[in-house]
């Protein structure tokens, strides 16, 4: 099946503050990168990519912004038809933890209730030498906060696609299908897709290719 044929699209957002690993995340799970020198992301970007999930194809479109303050207004148009959330944050970064209630305030705030939702602590490569955030205490504030969780590093690539394919099957899982009355199936929910099924396969797994898009990056730090 081409990068083009596929059941259902699902639109996940990556949110967090600047810094914490969102582009490198995307990358990974998208296109098997990572940029020592990408910059912080200035506006939008997002990367396409095709999964298998039980007998259906699904296409991830996984949308990338700023965590810098001046570029909050965005918003209302990027939450918009998301069905999934990957809420980030640096393990060596208190702070970045201590934000995600913010970030957990924007969802409410735009995006629709019954949104799918993960906490993802990045950079666990730097476990050793320079964690702040403990793994018990995210767990706990993500089984309070009714998230998934992850530990997961873009720079050596651990977790990144468990995390990514979890959040899917999550998503695949809750989000309500019909039978529209041309027979093809439908999305009920923020996505509104009805997408022609094609024949059924078995399991799920990466469709091996990845399409990316959006505006360019500037600015300085690693994100």
């Amino acid at each position: 099946m081409s990068e083009d044929e596929y059941d259902y699209l699902f639109k996940i957002v990556i949110i967090g503050d600047s810094g914490v690993g969102k582009s490198n995340l995307l990358s990974r799970f998208t296109n098997d990168e990572f940029n020592l020198e990408s910059k912080s992301t200035i506006g939008v970007e997002f990367a396409t990519k095709n999964i298998k999930i039980k007998n259906h194809t699904i296409k991830a479109q996984i949308w990338d912004t700023s965590g810098q303050e001046r570029y909050r207004a965005i918003t209302g148009a990027y939450y918009r038809g998301a069905v999934g959330a990957l809420l980030v944050y640096d393990i060596t970064r208190q702070s970045s933890f201590q934000n995600i209630e913010h970030w957990l305030k924007e969802l409410r705030d735009h995006a629709d209730p019954n949104i799918a939702l993960m906490l993802v602590g990045n950079k666990s490569d730097l476990e050793e030498t320079s964690r702040a955030v403990s793994t018990e205490e995210a767990k706990e504030y993500a089984a309070d906060s009714k998230m998934l969780f992850f530990e997961t590093s873009a720079l050596d690539s651990t977790n990144v696609s468990q995390a990514f394919y979890t959040a899917f099957e999550e998503i695949y899982n809750t989000v309500p299908k019909s039978v529209t009355q041309d027979g093809n199936v439908g999305v009920n929910g923020p996505a509104q897709n009805t997408i022609k099924l094609k024949p059924p396969t078995s399991g799920f797994q990466d469709e091996g290719q990845a399409d990316r898009g959006g505006q360019a990056k500037a600015g300085g730090g690693c994100c």
